[in-house]
């Protein structure tokens, strides 16, 4: 009755229920479904019902047989004749030829034109949008389905990735028009509300709120398929501003399309708006919010079995074992520290565990507790980093208690490390870097901090190596750059190009990790250093190992470690991590993971003290 009360204008004399409608007959009727389902009833409506509930009746039995047809295409049982013709449209408009999933895919996402694709990273998502978009396309104005034109949202570094496959899919370029912070608001709205749209439009997800009412009027006017690339991002039930405005657009679209490799990160109430977006006026997952993150709780919840059931017909998913890539190949590099990097390191580490271990019993890693593991991160890399922060990592991080003698000494051999030697990283990925050219490669380097990424650029150029960078602050495109600014466009086309002089990449997982492919160039990649986030890790060992490789194609993956330091412990908690995301990945219908596989967690600390005893007692 609370729910009645909420949502509809009714009367009740305690036998009959009268409900008063105002005007979308439909929308209450959707919600009386819901009040049914919670009451473990069923609507029936009479034979002498008004002309509008049998058509509301009729849309609902044609939806249901939608439906089906829509999971027998998932499952691998189109109708043939309508594939085979799909498929040579795909043929005499594309110069790629999908494979047999992406094809699949295509054709699933074309026959639904509303669908989620949560295929693993590299599984070529980006081909599969754009052939379902050229069937689409092809059809007549007067088709219902015709759809004429794309709306991309998604991250900045993902634009350059959908301008460039353009091309690859079709054999030529097509006029965009980026809705970004380089175009002036006025811009945006003569474009929006104008008549000479482009064919490929792309947004973001942090601009679509101050444009939200000229998107609606744009995206409507032109028929267009609404895209959401890394669509994760809107996962915010709670009224988030973005979330919300990007929901908003759903039903002015033509086709709607979310993609993402982690559909529920954190629990199934992550899956709310991404099926919401697909079918605004539809309940296809028939679980509301609360209920699904009451679900995210038990692994073994006897409602997850209907869950999957019920979404099976509205997305596809590639694993990562259906893509038959070539095997990839990591070399653990161990190297040694300096006499003077051992210092610092060591008395770092000691203060470290004294307070780690005092605060263990917490099950809550704190801001303080997390910063001293970054600055241990730092000093096994380099220990010049430490020069900056020295203030506030002596007075204000707890590492108080040192003898003024070797508190002096501490300080001078920071404030020095740089300017009398190279740190023993830089030496070895000189050395790895020498080698892979040498051989004919390109290589990209990860690198977690970004002054390494530079000090890191200065060492290899003063060793005659040609270097670009890849992190956060590298403009996305020209709107946003000035003209003597190399874009991350231009660095990633002149480093996929097999006659460029540019052969080394030093990037930023948590800045470029996503949307980038290097594969078709690059099969090697230095770990200078990481982080215990097992998803930033994942991704950027993607971006060279996807579908694609021809076969045969050798990917190595070096890890630096210095000795006897965090690098050992965070590399034993990646290797586990990672092998829990890959049995996750590829045993369960939609991956859900927890926050563990992410920042450093209880677990991690944990063993870094256990690694850090065990060292001990060898010693």
């Amino acid at each position: 009755m609370m729910y009645l009360r909420d949502n509809f204008n009714f009367n009740w004399n305690g036998a009959d229920l009268e409900i008063h409608v105002d005007d979308n007959l439909h929308a209450v009727l959707d919600d009386l479904k819901v009040v049914a389902k919670y009451a473990g009833c069923e609507i029936s409506f009479d034979t002498e019902v008004k002309e509008d509930i049998k058509e509301y009746q009729e849309e609902e039995d044609a939806f249901e047989e939608f439906s089906k047809r829509a999971r027998d295409i998932r499952d691998n049982h189109p109708i043939i004749s309508e594939f085979e013709a799909f498929e040579k449209t795909l043929k005499s408009r594309m110069v790629r030829r999908l494979y047999e999933q992406q094809l699949l895919s295509a054709y699933h996402l074309c026959f639904s034109q509303n669908a989620c694709n949560f295929s693993v990273p590299g599984a070529g998502k980006t081909s599969v949008v754009y052939g379902a978009y050229a069937y689409l396309h092809s059809l007549p104005k007067d088709d219902k389905r015709y759809v004429g034109g794309l709306l991309i949202i998604g991250p900045l570094s993902s634009f350059g990735p959908w301008e460039s496959e353009y091309e690859s899919c079709f054999g030529y370029s097509t006029k965009s028009t980026r809705l970004i912070g380089g175009m002036s608001k006025d811009a945006k709205d003569n474009y929006l509300y104008g008549d000479d749209p482009t064919e490929l439009n792309l947004t973001s997800y942090q601009s679509v709120p101050s444009i939200e009412d000229g998107l609606k009027h744009f995206i409507h006017r032109n028929r267009l398929m609404v895209v959401l690339d890394e669509a994760h991002k809107i996962k915010n039930t709670d009224g988030g501003l973005q979330a919300t405005a990007v929901m908003g657009l759903a039903s002015y679209a033509s086709a709607r399309v979310v993609l993402t490799g982690t559909p529920a990160p954190n629990g199934y109430e992550d899956l709310f708006n991404l099926f919401k977006f697909i079918w605004p006026s539809k309940d296809v997952m028939r679980f509301g919010k609360a209920q699904l993150k009451s679900m995210s709780k038990s692994s073994d919840d006897s409602r997850v079995s209907s869950l999957m059931d019920n979404i099976a017909p509205y997305y596809i998913r590639v694993k990562k074992k259906d893509l038959h890539i070539p095997p990839s190949e990591t070399v653990v590099v161990p190297v040694e520290m300096s006499e003077k990097q051992r210092d610092i390191y060591d008395m770092l580490e000691r203060r470290y565990m004294a307070s780690a271990q005092d605060s263990i019993s917490s099950s809550v890693i704190t801001d303080l507790q997390r910063a001293k593991t970054i600055r241990l991160m730092q000093a096994a890399t380099n220990p010049a980093l430490l020069r900056d922060p020295i203030a506030n990592f002596i007075d204000g991080e707890g590492f108080q208690g040192f003898e003024s003698g070797e508190e002096r000494q501490f300080l001078d051999k920071v404030l020095s490390f740089y300017g009398n030697e190279i740190p023993a990283k830089y030496i070895k990925t000189g050395e790895l870097c020498s080698n892979i050219l040498n051989s004919g490669g390109k290589v990209v380097i990860w690198a977690t901090f970004v002054k390494n990424i530079h000090l890191l650029r200065q060492y290899l150029e003063s060793k005659g190596f040609s270097v670009k960078e890849l992190y956060g602050a590298t403009p996305v495109s020209v709107d946003d750059a000035e003209d003597e600014l190399e874009t991350r466009e231009a660095i990633v086309k002149e480093f996929n190009d097999p006659d460029s002089s540019s052969k080394i990449i030093i990037a930023n997982p948590f800045a470029v990790a996503e949307s980038i492919s290097l594969h078709k160039a690059c099969h090697n990649a230095i770990y200078l250093e990481r982080s215990f986030n097992a998803a930033h890790f994942m991704q950027s060992k993607d971006r060279i190992h996807r579908y694609g490789l021809k076969p045969g194609t050798k990917t190595t993956y070096y890890h630096l470690i210095s000795e006897d330091s965090i690098d050992e412990t965070i590399e034993s908690r990646l290797n586990l991590k990672e092998q829990r995301m890959l049995e996750i990945i590829e045993s369960m219908p939609i991956p859900l993971f927890d926050n563990t596989v992410e920042g450093e967690g209880l677990d991690d600390i944990k063993a870094l003290i256990r690694d850090y005893e065990s060292r001990a007692e060898k010693s």
